[in-house]
């Protein structure tokens, strides 16, 4: 027998893009995956807008689920907007100095999402779930990806909140893999990474 035989399959390596609007959860999202299979988080969670403002990596993430074994970059985009109000920044103590500064960083943030998007090889579009579905910015990122083809699972997060209706969301998105999440709790978590695992086996 040869020896090559005993010698395990490199895992492919995918590379695994966070999009969504603002506070959606996101960075909450790549931290749980960050900390379930590499006990790293990836980046810095706040309620203030547009914290994540630079695209933040997790490389050499090991993860398997149903069989696939998967070398995993995780990849945190900034927050996608529409705009970007420096009033906003300063509803949470900045100065308008501050706010300015980060609206400015925010806006080449959003540029910068959607340049690297042809780097992805999966990508995971957040949503709020406590918010409405159909919001120009959801639209906005998943007819990019349809765009450049790329195999994406839509995640309705924060279904731990009080009156979240997730079948507005599954309705609204009826023909795209819709997976619900409590990024915060856990709830639907294995569920995404059996998806995850499902949409990577078949990147080439």
């Amino acid at each position: 027998m040869s020896w090559r035989l005993w010698l395990k399959s490199k895992p492919k390596s995918i590379n695994l893009g966070f999009y969504g609007e603002v506070n959606a959860g996101k960075t909450t999202l790549a931290n749980k995956i960050g900390v379930d299979w590499a006990d790293q988080e990836v980046g810095i969670v706040s309620e203030i807008p547009h914290e994540t403002r630079t695209i933040q990596k997790l490389e050499k993430v090991n993860f398997s689920s149903k069989g696939t074994t998967l070398d995993l970059t995780l990849i945190d985009m900034p927050g996608i907007a529409s705009s970007v109000n420096p009033k906003e920044f300063m509803k949470h103590g900045l100065t308008a100095g501050e706010a300015m500064q980060r609206a400015k960083e925010a806006t080449r943030g959003i540029v910068e999402a959607i340049k690297f998007l042809e780097n992805v090889d999966v990508a995971l579009v957040v949503i709020d779930a406590a918010k409405s579905p159909f919001d120009q910015v959801n639209f906005t990122i998943i007819g990019n990806l349809e765009h450049q083809k790329k195999p994406f699972i839509l995640v309705p997060n924060k279904i731990d909140l009080p009156d979240v209706d997730i079948r507005e969301v599954k309705d609204a998105f009826s023909e795209y893999h819709v997976i619900p999440v409590s990024a915060l709790q856990g709830y639907g978590i294995e569920q995404l990474y059996d998806k995850i695992a499902e949409l990577a086996r078949k990147v080439r």
